[in-house]
């Protein structure tokens, strides 16, 4: 086999594998999404500030890269594509985040990253409604997705409504019986788990979105930054309702600034560019389908870092 051959079947064998190898990445990226989300939330700082600064953050350090490098292919911004950037800025920077960090205030991060499974499934609904994913029921694989739709759903339902009891990777802790099974434990495991699908359906539009988007504007590290962009100043508008003292707006040189500056580059502006290269070659159920990986990684730094415990429903649902 000459060389210029075998350099090929690489190139081959690496452009097959580049949308696996980016998702697999992008999973152990967002786990820090969960565990930071918490600590902050922890320490007390307002959730919709939190937000303000992430998306702040995202815009400021994708901004140059996206300059700069797509200068010469970016294409034309039209009305509808400009429209379309506005509403998702809502859906995944203000509605997704807004509600999923309600429901990890409840809850735990490793609750939150195991209720967030239920996006793939949702998008593949939504994917079918809106006929970007073809359903043939004869077909095997149309067969799994539907089994593998209902399953994850139904992990999620299970998820709001069992807890089970409470243990720990990592730490040696005792919890009463009567704390993992009292009605002011399971109401807000309830109201979380609630608040948790609310943001997920929010997410799940915005992956059906934004693979539309991409299409008509093919330049993924701007999209990327708008995105980000819209989603600060429109987070920032409720923020300012919601927040109106001046010392929810406090920054110094900790979780208030660390938190914020991760979220935004990874969890923001990494993910929407990352999500858009692989949207654009395999679709969006195929974004959603590698969540679980993030789920399993959360639970594990969720104990470690955070002490949090691990519930039987948790386990089952994993």
């Amino acid at each position: 086999m000459s060389a210029v051959k075998f350099i090929g079947k690489l190139r081959l064998l690496f452009s097959n594998a580049k949308p696996y190898l980016l998702m697999i990445g992008l999973q152990f990226g967002m786990a820090g999404n969960y565990i930071f989300g918490k600590d902050v939330l922890n320490h007390g700082m307002s959730r919709f500030v939190f937000i303000v600064y992430r998306n702040s953050m995202a815009t400021i350090a994708l901004a140059p890269f996206a300059f700069f490098l797509e200068r010469k292919s970016r294409p034309k911004m039209t009305l509808p594509v400009f429209l379309q950037i506005l509403f998702l800025g809502f859906l995944e920077p203000v509605f997704n985040q807004s509600f999923t960090y309600l429901g990890m205030k409840y809850t735990s991060a490793s609750f939150t990253s195991t209720i967030v499974n239920a996006v793939p499934s949702i998008t593949f609904l939504i994917a079918v409604i809106v006929r970007l994913e073809r359903l043939k029921l004869r077909e095997i694989r149309s067969q799994a997705k539907v089994i593998g739709t209902l399953v994850t759903f139904g992990g999620a339902l299970l998820m709001a409504i069992y807890k089970g009891p409470a243990f720990n990777l990592f730490h040696s802790g005792s919890t009463t019986p009567h704390e993992n099974g009292s009605p002011s434990s399971h109401s807000h495991q309830t109201a979380g788990a609630i608040y948790i699908l609310m943001g997920c359906v929010a997410l799940s539009s915005f992956y059906i979105l934004q693979s539309i988007t991409v299409k008509g504007y093919p330049a993924e590290l701007s999209l990327a930054t708008l995105i980000c962009l819209a989603g600060a100043a429109e987070s920032t508008a409720v923020a300012l309702v919601a927040e109106r003292h001046s010392r929810a707006w406090a920054v110094g040189w900790d979780y208030r600034l660390y938190a914020p500056f991760y979220t935004g580059v990874v969890s923001s502006g990494l993910a929407y560019y990352v999500q858009g290269l692989v949207m654009k070659i395999r679709g969006p159920v195929f974004a959603t389908a590698f969540n679980p990986l993030c789920m399993i990684v959360v639970a594990a730094l969720g104990s470690f870092v955070l002490g949090e415990q691990l519930h039987l429903g948790s386990v089952i649902r994993m």
